[in-house]
């Protein structure tokens, strides 16, 4: 649902957001869940039915801005507020109960359209059509792509992956583990 006036983001979330499952949403890590409009609109052709902001559950719709590119660890200002990118959403059975489609996460998944959850490392409050700007974006190139391909089961970056320290712990002991395997 699209929110007209101020929003109050700070220390691990939104204001107003009612995160019902805290083991798997909000946090530190997953305080803000960005998606963007353009993802939004090519779901919308893919399935045949009109996509509203929010509808992904996230809290920040982005426009012109390629979420799946975004590198982990870069930071987005908007206005006063500084996020940092942290790790992909992972798609559940919730979330295709919520569309009423079975095959949902196979497609999120296959599609790699996953938005990016976001650190935030200085609330502030925003309004709709603030933009966005990247104030900082890593050297090692490893994005929220890459990370959802890995998480995924594709292998290729799963040593680079390990490395990144802007990852979140979870991940990171993640991708350590499963790099030890390959």
């Amino acid at each position: 649902m699209s929110v007209d006036g101020a929003v109050l983001f700070r220390d691990e979330g939104v204001v107003g957001d009612n995160v019902v499952d805290r083991v798997n949403h909000g946090g530190y890590n997953k305080a803000v869940y960005a998606y963007a409009r353009e993802d939004a609109l090519w779901w919308e052709e893919r399935i045949g039915r009109e996509i509203a902001p929010g509808q992904f559950g996230e809290n920040l719709t982005s426009l012109d801005l390629d979420l799946s590119g975004a590198v982990i660890g870069e930071q987005w200002r908007i206005g006063e507020l500084l996020l940092e990118v942290s790790e992909p959403r992972i798609p559940c059975k919730i979330f295709a109960g919520f569309w009423d489609r079975p095959t949902l996460i196979k497609e999120f998944t296959e599609a790699n359209r996953s938005g990016a959850y976001l650190r935030i490392l200085e609330g502030a409050t925003i309004e709709k059509g603030m933009s966005i700007e990247i104030v900082h974006r890593p050297e090692h190139g490893i994005t929220i792509g890459d990370v959802f391909a890995a998480r995924s089961g594709a292998r290729e970056k799963i040593r680079e992956i390990a490395s990144v320290t802007n990852l979140s712990t979870e991940y990171q002991d993640w991708a350590k583990r499963v790099s030890a395997t390959v």
